[in-house]
């Protein structure tokens, strides 16, 4: 985010928290991007619409206590809506699924075009479906939501060298496994 988009987003915050009704702008902003987080976290959309709810529930709660420290507000989001789904599969012992994307697959993947099938894409979205948690947390906020470690670190309660490490861990296995290049940037 540029510092202006950073200050108009501060400016609509701190009406919001006076008035709720100018919450509707930052909730318009940012449902999307949030309804589809926890989406590919339950691949279940009346789940992932409830928890959805719930997390601006709760923003819209705890906005009066809101402070910017250099993160963008959406992290904060982020921070929210992971707690819930946390929440949500600790209540109800499940085991947290991931619904990722093909597309998103490869653009993680600096692949070659020759021996990229749908079939390898397949292999590469069941095994990331079986890494940890953790692991698969940090290349979908890094990669499919494009958040940096700093950002990273917050949403986890990790910290940012912890959010590097997970990362690399995470991109080394997939190396490992298929022999492929990735991206990575830390």
């Amino acid at each position: 985010m540029t510092d202006d988009q950073i200050r108009k987003e501060q400016e609509v915050i701190e009406r919001s928290k006076k008035d709720p009704k100018a919450f509707g702008e930052l909730y318009e902003l940012y449902f999307d991007r949030i309804f589809n987080f926890l989406y590919r976290q339950t691949d279940d959309e009346e789940l992932a619409g409830d928890l959805c709810s719930q997390t601006f529930i709760n923003v819209l709660n705890n906005l009066k206590r809101y402070e910017f420290r250099g993160f963008p507000f959406s992290a904060w989001l982020y921070k929210i809506a992971s707690n819930e789904v946390n929440k949500h599969y600790r209540k109800n012992k499940g085991k947290k699924i991931f619904s990722i994307e093909e597309l998103k697959v490869k653009e993680l993947v600096e692949q070659a075009n020759d021996g990229w099938d749908e079939e390898m894409v397949s292999r590469v979205i069941s095994y990331m479906n079986e890494l940890p948690t953790e692991m698969v947390q940090v290349l979908e906020l890094r990669f499919f939501e494009d958040k940096d470690f700093k950002e990273i670190a917050f949403i986890l309660d990790i910290t940012e060298s912890g959010a590097k490490m997970r990362t690399y861990r995470a991109l080394d296995k997939l190396r490992t496994q298929f022999n492929i290049k990735i991206k990575y940037d830390g």
